[in-house]
Order: structure tokens, then C-alpha cells, then sequence
């Protein structure tokens, strides 16, 4: 039972959880900040919608790619394709998840106020973000997709604590997400644009070639950037110098992480990929939270 636990915690990439629970955390520390009451059911609830949407999400990504894995050599070794899992195994598990997750939303009825946004949205946001999974089969815009995806943990969080009061901030914070994502998954499908080619599936490298993905990727980044810096002039009340000190190392890291790949050497893409974009989720979460503090005291 553990062997089988860990096969798809490893299956769903349990660690990538790190890309966009700390923009969730990032929404929610905004809306508790602009309410200026913190409430520990709040947080639980967060925490444990964020962990079963996401690990529904991808166990049933690998559901749908299980065959086209199987064809793609650097997919293969994957734990559905090479029988280390199996179909009807995973497909509880997602089912479980599914339900955990549309429980879990029950928790902020428990709030003071209650908020039921998270109870009725439940499904359809579910039903939007396990829909990605079929986006690369008609198109290229697929990593967008997968951006506006990741966009809805910040901007749910925030709903989840004051409803919908001002989306316009957490609606910001979620360009921040969609364009950063959408811009390291341009990156990291540039490792499958010939075989997306000869599968005949839809993605910006397929479709542009990897030069062209990359240039995509860059302008991703710098719109992500002008998002951060409009979040600064929207958070009420106003965030302070330590966040535009957390959005110039940002915009380093960002540097560093096209800096790491080019279109003729693709072997350090896994480093940016995850290393340089956990970083840069944890980093600003960790500002955020020196911000707050320090406007506190």
C-alpha cells in the first residue's frame, strides 16, 4: 500500500504542488491583509482544496496522455505507460481527490462570514482545469490554458475569504500566474516539439520552432513582471519597498532562467523549470510575508 502511495505521489509530481500553493497563499495573505483578520479554518480549507484539486487534476492528466506517453520516449518511463500504476488504480484515486476537493470547500461555511462562493464554483473550476488535459489535441495554446488554470488558485483564495470584494486585485495577482506559467510551459515544451510534430499535437515550439517558443516565453515573463507591478499600486493597503526589492529579484531570476536555455542546448531545462520557478514562487511568497509583517509592526 505505501509502494503504491508513493508511486502516485510520484506519478502526480506531488513536490510540483510548490508552483502554485504559494500563490494561493500569496492571495490569501491580500485578502486577510485588506479583511485585517486571519482565520486558521480559512487557511485549512485553502491548503487542502489546493492539494486535492491539483492531485485530481494531474492524475487525470496522466489519464488522458497514458497512450500518447507511451509513444513519446521521454515519456514512457512514466508510471501509467510502463504498468507501475494501474488505469482503474488511478482513476479512484481521482475520484477520491475530486470528492475531497468539493468537501473541502464545505470548511469555509464554517467562516465568519460564511462564504459559499467556493462551494458553488467547485465543479466548474474542477471541470476547467481537468480540461486542459485534451487542450494540446486542437491548440497551440495550450500552455495558456494551463496559465488561466493555475490563475484561478490566487484569485479563489481571495473569493474564498472576501467573496467577491475587489476581484480587481486578486485578478492581477492571477495575470502574475498565467503569464508566468504559461511562459515556463512554453519552455518546457520545447524538449517535445518534434514529437508534438509527428503526433500531430498542438503547441507554441511545434508550431513556431524552438527559437520562436522561447522569444514567446521571454515576452510571458515580461508581462508577468508588469503584473507584479501593478499589483503593487492595487493592494490596499499598499504594499511597500520590500515587495519592489521581491519583484526586481524576480525579474533576476527570470534572467537567469532564459539565460539557462537556448534554442541549440535544451539540457538544463528541467533546472529551470523547476528549480528557478520554485524559487521564484516560494521567493515571493516569503517577501510577501516580510512585507505584511514589517507594515504591521
Amino acid at each position: 500500500m505505501m509502494q503504491k502511495l508513493r508511486r502516485i505521489l510520484e506519478m502526480i509530481r506531488f513536490s510540483h504542488t510548490l508552483f502554485a500553493l504559494p500563490f494561493a497563499l500569496f492571495g490569501a495573505i491580500l485578502a486577510w491583509h485588506e479583511k485585517g483578520r486571519f482565520q486558521l479554518i480559512e487557511l485549512v480549507g485553502i491548503l487542502l482544496c489546493m492539494v486535492f484539486a491539483r492531485s485530481a487534476a494531474m492524475a487525470f492528466n496522466r489519464l488522458a496522455d497514458r497512450r500518447i506517453d507511451a509513444d513519446n520516449p521521454r515519456t514512457a518511463t512514466r508510471h501509467l505507460p510502463a504498468g507501475l500504476l494501474s488505469v482503474a488504480g488511478v482513476w479512484a484515486f481521482t475520484l477520491a481527490c475530486s470528492a475531497a476537493f468539493v468537501a473541502s470547500t464545505l470548511l469555509f461555511w464554517l467562516a465568519e462570514p460564511a462564504i459559499p462562493w467556493p462551494s458553488y464554483l467547485s465543479i466548474p473550476v474542477l471541470a476547467f482545469v481537468c480540461a486542459y488535459s485534451y487542450t494540446k489535441r486542437f491548440t497551440s495554446l495550450a500552455h495558456f490554458w494551463l496559465g488561466a488554470s493555475l490563475l484561478l488558485a490566487p484569485l479563489a483564495a481571495w473569493i474564498a475569504i472576501l467573496g467577491m470584494h475587489r476581484l480587481e486585485v486578486p485578478a492581477t495577482l492571477g495575470l502574475v500566474v498565467f503569464f508566468w506559467v504559461a511562459g515556463f510551459d512554453v519552455i518546457y515544451a520545447c524538449q517535445d516539439a518534434d514529437f508534438d510534430r509527428k503526433a500531430k499535437l498542438h503547441s507554441v515550439p511545434a508550431k513556431l520552432g524552438v527559437k520562436g517558443a522561447l522569444r514567446v516565453a521571454l515576452v510571458c515573463h515580461l508581462l508577468m513582471l508588469g503584473a507584479l507591478v501593478g499589483l503593487y499600486f492595487l493592494a490596499h493597503p499598499p504594499l511597500g519597498t520590500i515587495y519592489l526589492i521581491g519583484v526586481g529579484l524576480t525579474a533576476a531570476l527570470l534572467v537567469y532562467e532564459h539565460w539557462l536555455v537556448r534554442p541549440d542546448d535544451l539540457a538544463r531545462v528541467n533546472q529551470a523549470f523547476f528549480h528557478v520557478n520554485v524559487v521564484i514562487s516560494m521567493g515571493l511568497l516569503a517577501i510577501l510575508v516580510v512585507e505584511i509583517v514589517l507594515l504591521r509592526m
